[in-house]
């Protein structure tokens, strides 16, 4: 087993989260678009939070969904 320095395991976790939040911002683009602050309000979450929100992200039929799923969930 290799050495992993603390360096580059903060980069791997930065990384993974960039990843997640990409994915989620992508797949509702023009919706999150319409809202000041909702991309922002992504972007906040913690890596497991994203995780989350990305095997439920699909199964949303409107904005309101994305939006409720973030104020119960959203450290503010």
């Amino acid at each position: 087993m290799s050495y992993v320095t603390t360096g580059e395991r903060i980069g791997y976790e930065r990384g993974q989260k960039e990843q997640a939040q990409n994915l989620i911002l992508r797949l509702p683009q023009s919706e999150c678009d319409v809202y000041d602050g909702l991309r922002l309000r992504i972007q906040s979450l913690a890596l497991n939070q994203l995780e989350a929100l990305g095997e439920t992200l699909l199964d949303f039929t409107e904005l309101d969904d994305l939006l409720t799923w973030l104020a119960a969930n959203s450290v503010e």
